[in-house]
């Protein structure tokens, strides 16, 4: 997941407000409190959870080519 962190970044900055650039702030707080808010960007329609979801899978239809 740390190969994404472009994505990682950007997404706490938009979903969170959380600019972790902020060496103070990311100082004071856990690691706890950061995986919490990396895993919920999973929950979300982020730019990590669009890196990292399946494609979603598609119903073959009887008589159509490549199905």
């Amino acid at each position: 997941m740390l190969a994404h962190w472009r994505l990682i970044e950007a997404d706490l900055h938009d979903v969170y407000g959380v600019d972790v650039e902020n060496r103070g702030l990311m100082r004071r707080r856990s690691w706890r409190w950061l995986e919490v808010r990396i895993t919920g960007l999973l929950a979300a329609d982020t730019r990590l959870y669009r890196a990292l979801a399946p494609e979603p899978e598609t119903p073959s239809i009887p008589g159509l080519p490549g199905t």
